[in-house]
């Protein structure tokens, strides 16, 4: 799976969500331009110890991120969208797009990918969730869907053992 942050604009969820892109064995493509530096502490801090170990790509714009990854299936989350995340099929090399968190994604780029649009439900008091929050909301579906390839499905006690 990849994750698609297209100008984000605070390092904190950058940085959140490249732990999570870390956890769950996702690739984290940033577009630019980005809204800060990326050895800003704020993104150490919030990735913590895990961003040594993150696929992180850059692209000048999208039109490099889409010549660097030809015949990328890209689902778009925005607002905007007429169907939910939950009515999408992910595919196990699927791309997930966000926008920035002030605007989201450019409707001009929206257009182009009206069939893959989908948005998280919500009460029509609230804007929009976090984008930390909304990646990892997405992200986690698709590898739902995808029977979580590759990852660890049962844990262990510490102390004690189940019985």
């Amino acid at each position: 799976m990849h994750i698609v942050l297209h100008q984000p604009e605070i390092p904190a969820n950058t940085g959140n969500i490249g732990r999570t892109c870390v956890a769950a064995g996702a690739s984290l493509h940033l577009i630019e331009p980005l809204g800060f530096r990326l050895n800003e502490k704020e993104i150490k801090r919030a990735g913590m110890d895990y961003w040594e170990h993150l696929d992180v790509r850059r692209y000048v714009n999208f039109s490099e991120f889409l010549e660097k990854n030809p015949g990328a299936k890209i689902w778009m989350a925005t607002t905007k969208a007429k169907k939910t995340y939950a009515d999408a099929e992910f595919g196990e090399n699927d791309y997930i797009m966000f926008g920035k968190e002030s605007a989201g994604i450019p409707e001009e780029i929206l257009v182009d990918y009206e069939e893959t649009c989908i948005r998280i439900p919500m009460l029509g008091q609230i804007r929009s969730l976090n984008l930390s929050n909304a990646a990892a909301v997405v992200l986690y579906e698709a590898l739902r869907q995808n029977h979580f390839p590759g990852m660890q499905l049962e844990g262990e006690l510490h102390r004690l053992h189940w019985k």
